[in-house]
């Protein structure tokens, strides 16, 4: 399959120009890139210090030694993984192009590299996807006493449990089913305000107890997930790109455009996240 003059909806294609319109797009849509830290890093692995156990403290009296102690240290090696697009368009288009048409195929292997980045960091992906959040060990959990969601008490619990090992919840991340049902959560009886915390300099933001509701589609129904953004990372590896070759279907006069980049996702605090699910 491919894309020619012809084709139905296009107006013009700029295949040199591709950059902008697919790896900013990526990392500013992507919900996963958006509760983490970004670093971008030029290196085949990004390595992660990891502090297990601090020094330790005590009290002494005025000239008393003081006796020394070492942390526990050790490192999360995160190597980042290819996730690709490759898609077709004809000679004749990519010679009569509209530089202002490029979005067409930039934004649609913008939208699929997203698709593949946040499926593969909250659901469990065939290798040689990198692990995401439901393939963690030693994270903590909440489960609610009901069927649905009548209060936001399971935040406070979230918020409650990564406050125990240090950590600070900076968004919570569900389905869209969820963020419906909590955005019907009502102040009470007979009420039509909501409970959900709204700005209205920015209406279409959503927060639980002050911190930031995200929503993605591929996290299950009746779950949340609450993170610390300082323990999540999404390494992207520099020299994500978007090509256009000439050569490959030299002989049908079309041009092969292949986007990629290279990225991964590193958990160095696992029993930061919480999990929070319906009975």
């Amino acid at each position: 399959m491919a894309l020619y003059t012809s084709s139905a909806g296009v107006g013009g294609i700029l295949p040199d120009d591709y950059g902008n319109l697919v790896i900013q797009p990526v990392v500013r849509n992507s919900i996963f890139a958006q509760v983490a830290t970004i670093v971008v890093t030029d290196a085949n692995e990004y390595r992660v210090p990891v502090v297990e156990a601090d020094v330790t403290a005590g009290w002494f009296a005025e000239g008393q030694e003081i006796s020394p102690s070492d942390p526990t240290l050790n490192e999360l090696v995160l190597v980042p993984r290819k996730v690709a697009a490759l898609t077709t368009i004809s000679e004749e288009l990519a010679n009569d192009s509209d530089p202002n048409a490029a979005e067409i195929v930039g934004g649609s292997i913008a939208r699929a590299l997203v698709e593949q980045i946040d499926r593969a960091a909250f659901t469990a992906a065939a290798a040689p996807a990198p692990a995401g959040l439901s393939t963690l060990t030693g994270i903590q959990s909440y489960t609610g006493g009901a069927a649905t969601f009548q209060n936001l008490d399971f935040a406070a619990e979230a918020i409650s449990k990564a406050e125990t090992v240090g950590a600070t919840i900076t968004s919570f991340v569900t389905s869209p089913a969820t963020a419906l049902a909590l955005a019907k959560i009502k102040e009470a009886s007979g009420s039509n305000k909501p409970v959900l915390g709204s700005d209205p300099t920015q209406p279409t933001s959503r927060n639980i107890l002050g911190v930031p509701l995200l929503v993605s589609p591929y996290i299950a129904a009746n779950t949340l997930w609450a993170v610390d953004r300082s323990r999540l990372y999404f390494v992207v590896r520099q020299g994500a790109t978007v090509e256009a070759d000439r050569s490959v279907y030299f002989t049908s006069d079309r041009v092969a455009i292949k986007g990629k980049m290279r990225a991964t996702f590193g958990f160095v605090h696992p029993a930061s996240v919480v999990k929070v699910t319906l009975a």
